[in-house]
C-alpha cells in the first residue's frame, strides 16, 4: 500500500506545480491585459477629444487663426498640419433639406437605425443593428460616430449615452412636401 500512496503524493506534487505555474502566467496575464486596457481607454479617450477638436475646427470655430506666413511655414513643417487630415468632412454639418445620402454609408445606417427606432437608443444597440459583433471596441467606436453625428446636428443625445432624431432636422423633414 505504501507505494500507492507514494504515487498519489508524486502525482499531487506535480500537479502543483503546474498550478502554480499557471497562476504565475495568469498574474502575468492579467498584469498585460491590465496595461492594455489602460492603453485602450487613453486611445479611445484621445480619438473623441480629437474627433470634437476636428468638428470645431471644421465648424469655423478655430477658423479665427490667422494662415502661417511664409516664415513661419519655415520655422515649423508642421503648421497648418491639422487641416490635411483626411475625412474631416467625412460628416458635414447638417443644414435644412440636406438628405442623408451626403454622409458615409456607416453614418447612414446609424441614422437609419436611430430613426426607425421608437425612442432614444444607446450605442451598444445599435452596433448589431448595423452588422458589427458586440464587443466592446465596436460600441467605443460606434459611439463617437453618434456623438459626432450629434456635434454636427444630425442627432440629439437627450441624456448622456441615449440618442434621438435631432429634433430641428426632424422639424424641417415634416415640413417639406
Amino acid at each position: 500500500m505504501g507505494s500507492l500512496f507514494e504515487a498519489i503524493e508524486a502525482e499531487e506534487a506535480e500537479v502543483r506545480g503546474r498550478v502554480e505555474q499557471l497562476k504565475a502566467q495568469l498574474a502575468e496575464l492579467t498584469e498585460r491585459l491590465e496595461a492594455e486596457q489602460e492603453r485602450l481607454s487613453r486611445l479611445v479617450i484621445t480619438r473623441e477629444t480629437a474627433g470634437e477638436l476636428l468638428a470645431r475646427m471644421s465648424d469655423g470655430s478655430a477658423a479665427d487663426e490667422t494662415p502661417p506666413t511664409a516664415a513661419a511655414a519655415d520655422v515649423s513643417p508642421f503648421a497648418g498640419a491639422e487641416r490635411q487630415v483626411v475625412g474631416v468632412l467625412s460628416v458635414p454639418k447638417w443644414q435644412p433639406g440636406m438628405a442623408a445620402t451626403v454622409l458615409p454609408r456607416v453614418y447612414q445606417d446609424i441614422l437609419e437605425v436611430v430613426d426607425d427606432a421608437p425612442g432614444p437608443v444607446r450605442a451598444k444597440q445599435i452596433v448589431p443593428r448595423i452588422g458589427l459583433p458586440v464587443e466592446n471596441g465596436k460600441i467605443e467606436v460606434t459611439r463617437s460616430k453618434l456623438k459626432r453625428l450629434v456635434v454636427r446636428g444630425w442627432l440629439d443625445e437627450t441624456t448622456p449615452g441615449l440618442f434621438t432624431p435631432s429634433a430641428t432636422r426632424k422639424t424641417h423633414s415634416s415640413n417639406t412636401p
